[in-house]
């Protein structure tokens, strides 16, 4: 093995419902696509996640490969108002 090999883990659990998620998935073709947003439910093997343009993406428990909490966005910074 690599000692540059990425060690895939899934943190995740139903428990984070609630919680901002990072999580990569394993497409049907063979190919990975990440999926990054708020997770809204985990029942009966599929978790539910909204990313930030509203999008509800379905992901199969089966198709994770990892998995994470992370941070929510801070808010904006608003800039001050030029002179």
């Amino acid at each position: 093995m690599s000692r540059f090999a990425a060690r895939l883990v899934v943190s995740i659990s139903p428990a984070d419902v609630g919680q901002r998620v990072s999580l990569r998935r394993r497409l049907r073709t063979g190919e990975y696509s990440d999926v990054l947003g708020h997770l809204e439910s985990w029942s009966d093997g599929t978790l539910l996640i909204r990313r930030r343009t509203g999008e509800l993406v379905e992901v199969p428990e089966a198709d994770m490969v990892a998995g994470k909490v992370v941070p929510f966005d801070p808010p904006a910074r608003r800039r001050p108002r030029a002179g």
